[in-house]
Parts: C-alpha cells; sequence; structure tokens
C-alpha cells in the first residue's frame, strides 16, 4: 500500500488530527496565553458564506481557551498559519519535498497539487524554512570527529559557460554566490551563503562550528593556512598536484570527497530541478538539501521519519508572503 493513501493526505480532519498529535503530544496548547487545562474543541463552526462557498467551510479542529476566551487551532504559529491551502495537501508537498534526493520544484508541486503557482511557490519556502534549523547549534566533530570544510560557488559562473570570466579560481567570478559546508564523515553537514571566499568570511564560521577536539580537513586553499582555529589536528590535499586523496596504512584518510559528492549533490538539485535560485533566497534552499543530508537513509531515516520531523519543525516558524516575495 502506497504511504500516500494514508488519510491525512486526503481528509482535511484527519490532517488536523495528524498535525496535533504531532505537534500537542501533551495536549492542546493556546497559542496566546499558554493554557492547557481548560481548552475546549468547538464542533460545527463553519466559515463565513462565500461567493466560492455560499454555506461557508467546515472549520476542522478550531478550539477554544478558557482562560483567555480566544479560539484558535494547532495551525497557529506554524507554517501553516493564515495559509489557504487545505491542510491535506499540505502533508502531501511535505512528503514530496522530503522524499526527492534533488528536490521538487514549484511548478512540479502546482501541477500535482492542484494550486497556483504562487501558493505552491509560497508553501515551499515555508516548508524549507520548517527544515532550518535555529538557534544555537553544538560544535560539530565534540567526539573527535572528522570534519571536512570546503567552498563552492552557486550561480552564473557556476551554471552557464557563458558567463565565466577569465582566470582562475573564486576570485575573477563575474557573479558568485560562496556556499561554505562543513560535513562530517558518516554524520551530518552544515552550510551557509557567505559574502566571499576570503578569511574574514569563512574562518570566523569554521572556528564557531567545529569543536576543538575533531580533526579538520580541507583543500590547500591560502585561506585556510592562517588563523584556522586550534584543532586536533589539520590536513589539507593538494589539488594544483592532482592530489585528491591521501592513503595511510591503504585506507584513504585524508581528503575532501565527502563535503565534495555533497556540492554535487546540491548542484545537481538546483541546476536539474530548480534550475534558478536568487541571492536571497539561498540560505532557505541550502537548509532543504541540508535537512535532507542530516537526515537520509544511511543515518537510518525513511522518507515517513524524515517527513514527521519537517512538520515538528514548523513549529514557532513563520514566514509570510512579503517576507519571500518572489522575484518579478
Amino acid at each position: 500500500m502506497s504511504i500516500l493513501t494514508k488519510s491525512h493526505f486526503h481528509d482535511e480532519a484527519a490532517a488536523f488530527v495528524e498535525l496535533e498529535t504531532i505537534l500537542w503530544a501533551d495536549g492542546p496548547v493556546c497559542p496566546h496565553c499558554g493554557g492547557m487545562d481548560r481548552v475546549y474543541t468547538l464542533k460545527g463552526v463553519r466559515s463565513k458564506p462565500s461567493k466560492k462557498n455560499p454555506e461557508g467551510v467546515e472549520r476542522h479542529g478550531l478550539k477554544k481557551c478558557g482562560h483567555c476566551r480566544k479560539q484558535f487551532t494547532v495551525r497557529v504559529g506554524t507554517i501553516f498559519e493564515d495559509s489557504h491551502a487545505p491542510l491535506h495537501k499540505w502533508f502531501q508537498a511535505i512528503h514530496l519535498l522530503c522524499s526527492s534526493k534533488k528536490g521538487i520544484s514549484s511548478h512540479q508541486l502546482h501541477r500535482i497539487l492542484e494550486v497556483q503557482y504562487n501558493t505552491a511557490w509560497f508553501m515551499a519556502h515555508r516548508i524549507r524554512e520548517a527544515m532550518r534549523v535555529g538557534g544555537l547549534k553544538p560544535p560539530m566533530g565534540g567526539d573527535s570527529g572528522i570534519i571536512e570544510v570546503d567552498e563552492t560557488i552557486y550561480g552564473r559562473t557556476s551554471t552557464h559557460p557563458k558567463g565565466r570570466a577569465r582566470g582562475r579560481g573564486f576570485y575573477n567570478a563575474i557573479h558568485k554566490n560562496v556556499v561554505l559546508s562543513l560535513v562530517e564523515r558518516g554524520g551530518t553537514v552544515r552550510s551557509f551563503h557567505v559574502e566571499g571566499s576570503t578569511i574574514s568570511q569563512v574562518i570566523p564560521v569554521v572556528n564557531e562550528n567545529i569543536a576543538k577536539e575533531a580533526s579538520v580537513m580541507t583543500d590547500s586553499a591560502p585561506i585556510y593556512t592562517n588563523r584556522l582555529g586550534d584543532f586536533a589536528s589539520h590536513d589539507r590535499v593538494d589539488h594544483s598536484k592532482e592530489e585528491y586523496v591521501r592513503y595511510e596504512d591503504g585506507r584513504p584518510v585524508v581528503h575532501t570527497n565527502t563535503v565534495e559528492g555533497y556540492f554535487s549533490l546540491f548542484k545537481r538539485g538546483m541546476r536539474g530541478v530548480y534550475q534558478h535560485c536568487s541571492e536571497k533566497h539561498l540560505h532557505r534552499y541550502l537548509a532543504e538539501f541540508d535537512f535532507r543530508y542530516n537526515n537520509r537513509s544511511a543515518l537510518g531515516v525513511e522518507d515517513t521519519e524524515r517527513a514527521l520531523k519537517a512538520v515538528a519543525g514548523a513549529k514557532g516558524k513563520r514566514l509570510t508572503y512579503r517576507q519571500a516575495d518572489p522575484i518579478r
């Protein structure tokens, strides 16, 4: 049986029950006053009549707080708040975005969900916001792990041969969006959209996000020569000398192939699926690819659990259309 045959993908009432189960594990919580002990379910309430729905639409999951006397649903205070898209279509969109290794375009969502393109575009950005990990995060490699660090460019110079400038490296690019990624071998990734591939832009991010007991591996870029933190070790491979892997006792030990593999996956998705991404939205696309990589099958996370994690991340996050207004 297909996962998409589950009731919360098709029935609005079941979708509200599913979301309440995920976000209200200990029972309903009023988003206005935080009350939990006097929350009542309102049944049979319908929205105001309209031309499209002369009899109104049933309001599923409507609650009322006995303390502040305000009404609310589980959608309040999440990425789903004030959205006109049915909740069951949100569940479909989340599953599609989480189960597609290289992502799914807004045009494809628009066709599958049968919603307007702008609605699909906005839904996708809200879901990426739910995938984004906010707040303080512990340093990577805290258990003496190996962290690979590298940067790449995304933009006209990296996707269109005609846009390439003469010269080498990042410094002669016509237009560049520099992406810095830190990958722990056998673990997770953290990606950042930085202003440039310079010591002042890259090194502080590296030092803040990697534990001192970690072993760091980079290429031979000059920015990693000085000011790098006092880590357990720092090894480099020199790509200019065609050195990509250094072996010890017959085993590949020193390399940056893991982070370069992540960049390959990211660029294939951005070129083949999304095709265009403005600079102001790049951080959300990075959050999407990071989320799928950090919750991949190799770490024991399959599609259903990955989608549940994305839904759980929707709590406490809002993204309005004005904040995510597409470039026209």
